[in-house]
């Protein structure tokens, strides 16, 4: 079974053609800037072939096609016909209340993906673009949607819930729903496979740190609590958004400053986090190189971030009563052992010992970097979504056929 995954942003489409009974990714890529001038695609198979082409690309059918282009075409091509496509997967970034799962799309489901667009205005209406065009261009070809948010959904009501009046939770659906789902369960489910644990036993932490970033506590299996809300804004401090902040900070700014409802919504999401505190950069490294030569900002920038990560790694272990596995993934946290260092330094007492020539200059790659002696098992696991997404369409076609059947 061959299954395409998209990922389409507001002008990006991420892609990636797996043969599922081997998991192996025959070939993926990227598209950019689509509407925009100097649109691209960088494509690569898993043989090493790659292509890159600029040209207009003027919508994401446009896009679409271009990929669907290369994926037969004979220099660069996977597959030589759109028969050999079994199914597509879309990350679809907000299900609200609506998806607990992934599902298989139809004509109810791409109605209820539209009623969350409110929720998600920035993600969900491309999503749904790239559902459409597929839908368009492969008509025949199943699709199946899987939910950032649907992992969260098993968060209990006291968690989930904010100290608003409850009407307004009713009337908007004004609650915590989480993102990063994909990836948590993903990491969650990898380090009890490398341990050889048993899931649905365990109290396990998951660092998803990159230009966003979230904190899941996930509790024999499910996720009990996730420090991302409502939006991607709230929780740790990321690339550009602020994180957790007294909203009576965003009033009086906008009071001051004469701010309107837009121009506030772009300060905390784009002018905020690590670029707003240092004004060095979103980018991690820039900032940590910065601070190595003596930028005061840059400095004060990462004590700021990992001490908001350390007090989510701490108030998570209580709300579970105890913790068993601690795990970091994502461009940051596979990458930076300054920060794995930092984030679990002085948590000792917790029975979290990182040692730290496991934890040294390890980037992208499966490691226990915890001592022998720690109670808790630290470990580096690399995040797939996109295979989460594929087996998750894999399921849901294999059981849609087996239905056929009888």
């Amino acid at each position: 079974m061959k299954i395409i995954v998209l990922n389409c942003g507001s002008s990006s489409i991420k892609y990636q053609l797996f043969e599922m009974n081997t998991n192996e990714v025959l070939a993926k890529g990227v598209i950019e800037k689509i509407g925009l001038h100097g649109s691209f695609i960088n494509h690569e198979r898993n043989d090493g072939n790659k292509l890159y082409i600029e040209g207009d690309i003027y919508d994401h059918q446009a896009g679409i096609e271009y990929v669907l282009g290369v994926l037969i075409s004979t220099n660069h091509g996977s597959i030589k016909s759109f028969d050999e496509i079994d199914a597509v997967g879309h990350r679809v970034v907000h299900g609200g209340e609506k998806f607990n799962n992934s599902v298989l799309i139809t004509d109810e489901v791409i109605k209820k993906i539209d009623e969350c667009i409110e929720l998600a205005p920035l993600h969900n209406p491309p999503n749904l673009k790239g559902i459409e065009a597929m839908k368009m261009l492969l008509p025949n070809i199943p699709q199946v949607g899987a939910f950032d948010t649907a992992f969260h959904q098993t968060m209990p009501d006291f968690a989930y819930m904010y100290a608003i009046p409850y009407s307004l939770y009713k009337k908007y659906a004004i609650r915590r729903y989480g993102f990063h789902g994909s990836s948590h369960r993903f990491v969650s489910k990898r380090a009890c496979e490398i341990l050889n644990l048993d899931i649905n036993k365990q109290r396990i932490i998951t660092c998803h740190l990159g230009n966003g970033g979230s904190v899941a506590a996930i509790q024999y299996g499910h996720s009990v609590d996730t420090s991302m809300g409502m939006t991607p804004v709230e929780g740790l401090i990321m690339g550009t958004r602020c994180g957790d902040m007294d909203l009576g900070v965003l009033t009086y700014l906008m009071t001051r400053e004469e701010l309107d409802i837009g121009t506030a919504s772009i300060l905390i999401n784009k002018h905020s986090g690590m670029l707003g505190i240092t004004g060095v950069s979103s980018d991690m490294r820039e900032i940590m190189k910065e601070a190595e030569n003596g930028n005061e900002r840059a400095q004060i920038g990462l004590e700021m971030y990992h001490y908001r990560l350390k007090k989510y790694i701490g108030s998570y272990a209580a709300a579970m009563g105890g913790l068993d596995l601690l795990l970091f993934t994502g461009g940051i946290g596979e990458n930076s052992d300054y920060t794995r260092f930092h984030a679990t330094k002085g948590l000792e007492f917790m029975g979290i010992e990182l040692d730290e020539e496991k934890n040294n200059k390890i980037r992208g790659e499966e490691k226990i970097i915890s001592r022998d002696s720690s109670k808790v098992k630290i470990l580096i696991v690399p995040t797939n979504e996109e295979l989460v997404i594929a087996n998750d369409t894999k399921e849901i076609i294999e059981k849609m056929q087996d239905s056929s059947k009888l």
